[in-house]
C-alpha cells in the first residue's frame, strides 16, 4: 500500500497507549506528576473505585476517578506546562521504534496522520506536536469557569464505538481509513473501517 501514489494515502489512525507506546501515558503521567508519596496516597484512596471497577468494566469512569483524586482543580495552563515537561522527558522512553518507522512512512507519503485515544487531551497534544500528527482525537477534560481540571470528562471516553464516532465526527459519515493501528478491544470498531488492519504489529521498546 506505501508504493502507491501519495494522493491516495488517504486516512491513517493509530491509537497511542501500547501502540505508538509501550505502556499507558495517562498513568504515567499521573505517578511522574506526582511523585512517590502522593502517588501512594492517591493509589490507595482510589482502591474502592479500582474494585467497583470489577463488577461495571466502564474504563471511562475510573479513569475519571483517577482525574479527580489527583488533577483537580489544577489550572489548564499550568496543566499544559506539565505535560510538555513530562513528553520532553518521557518521548525517548516511551515510544515505539517500529511504531515510529511505520508512522513515518505514511507520513511522508502524505497520509492524514491521526491520533485516536482513549488518554486525555492535554495530556497527549504535546507528542501529537511532536510526531506531526494533523488530527488529535481523544477524551477531552473538563473544565470550570476559572479553567481548572473539573474532575470529569467532557463527553464521551474516546474508546471502541466512540473512536469511530469521532472520526465520522470529523471527517464525515461513513469515513473509510487506508490503515488503523490498534492493541486492545477498544480499537476493534476502529480496525473494522481501515482497509490495512494492524493489531498489535508493533512489539519494539525503546
Amino acid at each position: 500500500m506505501m508504493d502507491d501514489p501519495a494522493e491516495d494515502m488517504g486516512i491513517v489512525a493509530f491509537d497511542f497507549d501500547g501502540t505508538l507506546t509501550t505502556k499507558d501515558s495517562f498513568t504515567t503521567f499521573l505517578k511522574w506528576r506526582a511523585g512517590r508519596a502522593r502517588w501512594a496516597r492517591g493509589m490507595r484512596r482510589l482502591a474502592p473505585a479500582g474494585g467497583a471497577y470489577l463488577f461495571h468494566r466502564n474504563r471511562g469512569r475510573i479513569k475519571a476517578a483517577a482525574v479527580r483524586e489527583f488533577l483537580i482543580g489544577v489550572p489548564r495552563e499550568e496543566l499544559e506546562i506539565q505535560a510538555r515537561a513530562f513528553a520532553e522527558a518521557y518521548a525517548p522512553r516511551l515510544l515505539r521504534p517500529d511504531a515510529l518507522r511505520t508512522w513515518r512512512r505514511w507520513r511522508e507519503r502524505r497520509a492524514t496522520m491521526v491520533i485516536v485515544t482513549a488518554s486525555p487531551d492535554l495530556i497527549v497534544q504535546p507528542f501529537a506536536r511532536g510526531l506531526g500528527a494533523d488530527v488529535l482525537i481523544a477524551t477531552q477534560l473538563a473544565f470550570d469557569s476559572e479553567d481548572r481540571v473539573a474532575g470529569a470528562f467532557l463527553g464521551r471516553n474516546c474508546r471502541g464505538p466512540e473512536k469511530v464516532a469521532r472520526l465520522e465526527a470529523m471527517f464525515g459519515p461513513g469515513v473509510r481509513l487506508r490503515a488503523a493501528y490498534g492493541d486492545t478491544s477498544g480499537d476493534r470498531e476502529m480496525l473494522k473501517i481501515a482497509d490495512e488492519k494492524g493489531y498489535r504489529v508493533f512489539r519494539e521498546s525503546p
